[in-house]
């Protein structure tokens, strides 16, 4: 399959774009290479990648494929909250212009539409799981952008016919994540022998799923065939942010006193917990959902 990726440099586009050249994929990758894009990747010489440096919010033309998955967005929520213009532009506006290049293609020209979300778009949940169906309530601009582009995605299949596929993956960690995430932060700061900042209390609750798996449910549902749906992609793996910073401590055999409690972010949400059973359905389930593997 010919497919087109974008944010193919970024964390878990470079791990789609891996397994995609593993099953002999032919890949053209997108990226503006951000501050967050991986330079040098080992696939960079494969005779199945291309590469284009482009802005999605500025690109005019888009190659003929038969799967334009887009990765490309800007994540941080703290970012987000600085300044939210980059978000605009990359998370919606980048979204409509993709969405106008497919609409300008021939019907037998236009690729599947495979957008990738976040389960941030639903907000928080004290008790329970969302389900896809329900209604999406963002807390910060981060997630606001991402449910907007979500938007777009479901109008312009009702208004012009275009096929779509969203995903909404729970909190993502693993190889090549950039440092401002909980995760990689923790590890980093630990190796540099300074304090691990942690929101409030610590007892905010994420669901940790390991980027292999997120990738293993995405070729899941392009394998299906299935078109115009919406899926969660979860782990159910919960954990508290002050859990998972102890967990990473033993690690590397460090104490508790490498935590520092810090001011609340604006609009903190307090649990994110989406339910997973309609990808379950497809025969997927995730490999590690068991507290924070250690890949390194």
């Amino acid at each position: 399959m010919k497919i087109v990726v974008t944010g193919g440099r970024g964390f878990i586009g470079s791990h789609f774009v891996e397994e995609a050249l593993n099953k002999e994929h032919e890949i053209i990758d997108i990226d503006k290479m951000g501050y967050a894009s991986n330079k040098n990747l080992p696939w960079d010489k494969h005779p199945n990648y291309s590469f284009i440096k482009a802005d999605i919010s500025e690109i005019t033309h888009l190659p003929n494929c038969e799967l334009l998955i887009n990765f490309a967005a800007e994540s941080h929520v703290d970012n987000s909250i600085n300044d939210t213009m980059p978000f605009i532009k990359s998370n919606i506006d980048g979204v409509h212009n993709l969405l106008e290049l497919v609409r300008g293609k021939a019907s037998y020209e236009r690729p599947l539409f495979f957008h990738i979300s976040t389960d941030e778009v639903y907000g928080d949940i004290l008790q329970g799981e969302f389900k896809e169906s329900d209604i999406l309530n963002p807390s910060n601009p981060y997630s606001a952008t991402k449910a907007a582009a979500e938007m777009l995605v479901l109008a312009y299949s009702r208004t012009y016919g275009i096929n779509y596929v969203i995903t909404r993956s729970s909190n993502n960690y693993g190889p090549r994540q950039f440092e401002e995430k909980l995760i990689p932060k923790c590890i980093s700061r630990i190796k540099r022998n300074k304090k691990i900042p942690l929101h409030g209390d610590g007892t905010y609750v994420r669901d940790w799923l390991y980027v292999k798996d997120n990738v293993d449910g995405i070729f899941k549902i392009i394998e299906s065939e299935n078109i115009n749906e919406i899926y969660n992609i979860s782990s159910q793996n919960y954990m508290q942010n002050i859990e998972v910073a102890k967990t990473i401590l033993s690690w590397f055999d460090s104490n508790e006193e490498m935590i520092k409690f810090v001011e609340n972010r604006w609009g903190q949400d307090l649990r994110y917990a989406v339910d997973n059973q309609k990808l379950r359905s497809l025969g997927w389930s995730p490999k590690k959902n068991k507290g924070l593997y250690k890949w390194f």
